[in-house]
């Protein structure tokens, strides 16, 4: 489950549940082997563990998931045509409020002290960038120097459905990344197309950046586990409570629906006691 940890930031105990949720499917298939099972087994044992061990949806929903990846995976790998659990539909679950930074544990990321190599001063203003422009990280890689406008403070993104967008950038990151160009411009006389390279002079894979983000979260001090994702979600959650316009907040996250973006009005529990306290006639 590797390839899972890395890509998806997920947590090494979701890894081990996931483990043990395939482990369960192959001792349901018995002698079977799992690369033959078509969608058929998957609906009957998982309508199984609906009607007779009378799961969960959260429960039931991680199963799902982990059939998904396996068989994503496998079909990736071409070691099967394609995945019998592609078309399944995982159960509704409530809405879940995103993990996110707290401001003080952000400047403390943001400030983490570098070691003078290139390739921490690349991770520094990526990080900085994301914070500063809630892009997801397939998009951040994806940048070219092109993309970026330094002089006005612009950077244009190409999302989902190739739809491009562009996302103010604050001076900080501005000079973050002027920096980074001309070291980038020093270390490699022909470098690739991509703002973003790795030693070699090409383009930084997603596993290259999660490990850098996550060696950057420990030399900050940080206890929470940190992947691309959940900088998207600082960004979000930190604007709105600072009063940005929910619809702004929408088009820089390049978010086709509004009701997407409305997760993110949520207030962290010390943040709703200061404001009932405040605006409370009886605070």
């Amino acid at each position: 489950m590797k390839h899972i940890t890395l890509e998806r930031g997920l947590s090494r105990n979701t890894c081990l549940a996931y483990a043990s949720d395939l482990e369960q499917f192959f001792a349901h298939l018995g002698a079977r082997d799992p690369l033959t099972a078509s969608s058929d087994d998957l609906s009957d044992y998982l309508w199984e563990l609906k009607t007779k061990r009378k799961l969960e949806p959260v429960t039931l929903f991680r199963k799902i998931e982990a059939l998904r990846s396996f068989y994503s995976y496998l079909a990736a790998e071409q070691r099967i045509t394609c995945s019998p659990a592609q078309s399944f539909r995982a159960p509704r679950l409530p809405a879940r409020l995103p993990r996110y930074l707290s401001q003080e544990d952000t400047e403390r990321l943001l400030s983490a002290p570098l070691d003078g190599s290139f390739e921490m001063a690349r991770s520094r203003v990526m990080i900085e960038l994301l914070y500063a422009t809630g892009m997801r990280v397939t998009e951040l890689l994806s940048l070219t120097p092109e993309s970026v406008n330094l002089q006005d403070g612009w950077v244009r993104v190409l999302g989902k459905g190739s739809k491009e967008r562009l996302i103010p950038v604050h001076e900080r990151a501005v000079g973050l990344l002027k920096q980074y160009l001309t070291l980038r411009a020093r270390k490699f006389p022909a470098p690739g197309p991509e703002l973003f390279l790795n030693r070699r002079g090409q383009s930084l894979s997603r596993v290259s950046f999660w490990r850098d983000l996550s060696a950057f979260g420990r030399k900050a001090g940080l206890k929470t586990k940190l992947h691309p994702h959940l900088l998207r979600h600082t960004f979000a959650t930190h604007l709105l409570q600072g009063g940005a316009d929910l619809r702004c907040v929408q088009e820089m996250l390049g978010h086709a629906s509004l009701g997407t973006t409305q997760i993110y009005t949520h207030l962290d529990k010390s943040e709703l006691k200061k404001s009932h306290a405040k605006h409370h006639p009886r605070g």
